[in-house]
């Protein structure tokens, strides 16, 4: 499927199949994960893959919603802002944009290995570091992601996107 493709079928998945994301297709997920692109390759990551019913239980309570307790597992990129690029003119920490091209990774190699994703920034920093154990300031968790099998009766919705020409500025 070319990127394209990926691109305009990807959707948020919030309700999913009970069924284990087979060993192989996770693997297959974290390397292109691993490969992602990083501001001056520092590459300021941790990705913590929570399959752990108790750590699960106690993650799903820093975003507590019906739909997200339905996911197999979930993902957590931290990022180690110690490690990340800063902006020399104004020391503008980039760990946030390489935190972003990483999940966008996974997000993309999920749903062309048949699975679903949806990136949640809206949870409670403090019970997800509880949960992930995370004792280092330096170390923040940025993204939460579920990952598993849509549920058989997910439907993809419409995409909403604003017009080309609404986001893109040609200077020519």
């Amino acid at each position: 499927m070319s990127i394209l493709s990926l691109a305009q079928s990807r959707f948020s998945v919030r309700s999913y199949s009970n069924v284990m994301v087979p060993a192989e297709k996770l693997d297959y997920i974290l390397e292109c994960a691993r490969l992602a692109p990083s501001a001056c390759n520092r590459q300021p990551w941790k990705v913590y893959v929570v399959t752990n019913p108790d750590v699960l239980s106690v993650l799903q309570g820093a975003y507590n919603r019906d739909w997200f307790k339905t996911a197999p597992m979930a993902l957590v990129i931290t990022a180690l802002h110690d490690q990340s690029w800063h902006r020399p003119a104004d020391n503008k920490d980039h760990a946030d944009v390489d935190i972003s091209i990483l999940a966008e990774h996974i997000a993309l190699a999920a749903h062309e290995q048949g699975l679903g994703t949806c990136w949640i920034c809206n949870f409670d920093p403090q019970i997800c570091r509880k949960a992930l154990n995370l004792t280092s300031e330096n170390e923040e968790p940025v993204v939460v992601m579920p990952l598993g099998y849509a549920a058989p009766d997910v439907v993809a919705p419409a995409k909403s996107r604003k017009n080309t020409d609404e986001v893109i500025v040609r200077l020519n």
